[in-house]
């Protein structure tokens, strides 16, 4: 009877037991989980996230991810992706954030939720000058390249004027990375190119020989804004706040002047 009394109150306890453990939410049993995250990029995109000659990855995004992690205690790793798959790959669930330069559009506030915009931007047209092209209506034509699932390629077919089906072959040339944009361009297959400021212009500061163009005129302004699920609204707030306070103590600052020159 005693053995049958205790075994009793051994198997109610490991019921019991079973029971709260799987009445705690996740947040009581994935506390360190929840402390690691994974943010996807393209690590192409320099100056936001790219490899140096050590392939080491560099970068304002990176920098600026890396202050973030120290001010909330958080342990952060960064997962290169299909820039064309981004969206797919964090609503899988397979990286928590796109953060690289990752541009603020309608098309996209469909699929992810944005935190607050921390970067202007504007999309180049950049050209050569032996390509005699001056201003948007010289693109009439020609070849133009973008990278594929970009910014960029949205803001030029959103824009007003329709010039895209005036292109060449009434289309965008599409490309999976931005240095493919601009080997398109140096080796003639492009008449022309349209960049986000940010890579355009560190891109050409690392090649001064090319005779590049910046035309006055441009596919418009954006920003860009940290990529996160829509049910992550927790992580979100949290992460907008920790930028906020790096605004404020310049921290931001002084990663900003370490990338970026007039």
């Amino acid at each position: 009877m005693k053995n049958y009394t205790k075994k009793t109150l051994m198997t109610g306890l490991a019921l019991t037991g079973m029971f709260l453990a799987a009445c705690q939410s996740p947040e009581e049993t994935n506390v360190e989980e929840q402390k690691e995250l994974i943010i996807g990029l393209d690590d192409t995109f320099a100056p936001m996230g790219f490899r140096n000659d050590e392939g080491e990855l560099i970068g304002f995004d990176i920098d600026l991810a890396n202050a973030v992690a120290e001010d909330l205690d958080y342990e952060i790793s960064f997962q290169p992706i299909d820039w064309a798959m981004k969206e797919t790959e964090l609503n899988a669930g397979n990286i928590d954030m796109i953060w690289n330069g990752y541009t603020i559009t309608d098309e996209r506030a469909e699929k992810v939720d944005f935190g607050i915009p921390y970067l202007n931007n504007s999309q180049l047209i950049v050209t050569l000058e032996e390509n005699g092209i001056n201003e948007k209506s010289d693109l009439e034509g020609k070849v133009v390249a973008a990278q594929q699932s970009s910014s960029a390629v949205e803001a030029i077919e959103s824009d007003a004027s329709n010039i895209s089906e005036k292109f060449q072959n009434g289309e965008i040339v599409q490309y999976p990375s931005n240095n493919d944009v601009f080997n398109d361009l140096i080796s003639g297959r492009s008449d022309a190119i349209v960049v986000d400021e940010t890579l355009g212009r560190f891109y050409m500061n690392q090649n001064p020989d090319a005779a590049y163009k910046v035309l006055d005129e441009d596919f418009g302004k954006e920003e860009y804004a940290i990529g996160f699920r829509p049910d992550d609204d927790t992580l979100r707030e949290e992460i907008n706040a920790s930028i906020e306070n790096l605004m404020e103590n310049g921290t931001y600052d002084s990663i900003y002047a370490e990338w970026f020159t007039e």
